[in-house]
């Protein structure tokens, strides 16, 4: 039976780094008219059954549902600032849902920062999640470049942890494992793991690899001028 789906857009109105993010204009709309306009394809294919956006903000809110973006309450203060846990604002929307009679079997949380991100990513992670035991998801992209052989962390005195189990094993770069990093871009949580751990990624997720070029994810200025230049390449890779 195909599992049924939730999606959570979390959009606070509060952002430190970049004032109103999740509403700026990028490339003639708001931020977060991307991540809605996936979302609704996504529930007209039958992929997702339903799409909220969860936020504290009333302008925020007016301008998901000028979008078409579905806003059935808002957050509560506690849950939206600074220090508040995405599992927190994820469990608050599904006991909302829950008491008006909804059930669903697992939730994609879809952040506004990965503008990137296309129906084909968000259909492809359905997929692969949908066809398996996983309790979580997450998307990924390759790092050709390092593959982790290059990192390290920082000790006492200056002293470099290198990260890699095989540093100075005598393994040529070429030889290793690819290693992939987590692009925010898409997180798929079971019921069970969200409500028995509260937790949205499990210790052993799937991931869902996607190319590096859709996964930037809008933590700055330069992030929008990036994505704003690779938008208007040549429409190349617009969303959807």
């Amino acid at each position: 039976m195909k599992k049924k789906y939730l999606g959570i857009i979390p959009a606070r109105g509060g952002s430190k780094g970049i004032p109103h993010k999740n509403i700026k204009n990028l490339c003639g709309k708001p931020l977060i008219n991307y991540t809605i306009e996936v979302a609704n394809m996504a529930i007209e294919k039958g992929l997702l059954d339903r799409c909220i956006i969860s936020t504290d903000s009333s302008e925020i809110a007016d301008i998901a549902r000028a979008a078409g973006g579905d806003v059935p309450f808002y957050r509560p203060d506690y849950l939206s600032n600074d220090t508040s846990k995405s599992v927190n604002a994820v469990m608050h929307a599904l006991d909302f849902l829950e008491k008006n009679g909804e059930k669903y079997d697992a939730v994609v949380t879809l952040q506004v920062t990965s503008p990137m991100r296309t129906f084909d990513d968000l259909k492809g992670g359905i997929e692969q999640f949908d066809s398996s035991s996983a309790d979580s998801l997450i998307s990924v992209y390759e790092d050709e470049k390092a593959n982790g052989y290059n990192y390290y962390r920082m000790g006492d005195n200056n002293i470099g942890i290198a990260e890699h189990k095989e540093h100075n094993t005598g393994i040529r770069r070429q030889e290793m494992k690819p290693m992939y990093v987590r692009n925010g871009a898409l997180y798929i949580s079971s019921l069970e793991l969200l409500k028995d751990r509260r937790l949205i990624i499990g210790d052993n997720p799937l991931l869902y690899v996607m190319p590096k070029n859709r996964s930037v994810d809008v933590d700055s200025i330069s992030d929008f001028e990036y994505i704003e230049f690779l938008m208007k390449k040549d429409n190349q890779y617009l969303p959807i």
